[in-house]
């Protein structure tokens, strides 16, 4: 039962690490938006460097959960 639960947390968290894998932006981003000729304001670009930083922290987390998980199912 326990290992059936913890099966079941580890398919989310790896879910939950997808999505934020994918949230992220590309390192490239910037380059095609200079290219393209869309000016951003100081106040948007600082907006979207939190919310990457955020993103990416959530994303380290969500790994080190996911790998302490698949460490305590292999234990089970």
């Amino acid at each position: 039962m326990f290992k059936t639960i913890l099966t079941v947390v580890q398919v989310l968290s790896c879910l939950l690490l997808i999505v934020t894998v994918l949230l992220q932006s590309g390192k490239r981003s910037g380059l095609s938006g200079a290219i393209s000729g869309g000016s951003e304001s100081f106040v948007s670009r600082n907006k979207a460097k939190t919310l990457d930083a955020r993103i990416a922290k959530a994303t380290t987390w969500v790994a080190i959960g996911f790998i302490l998980l698949t460490l305590l199912l292999n234990l089970v």
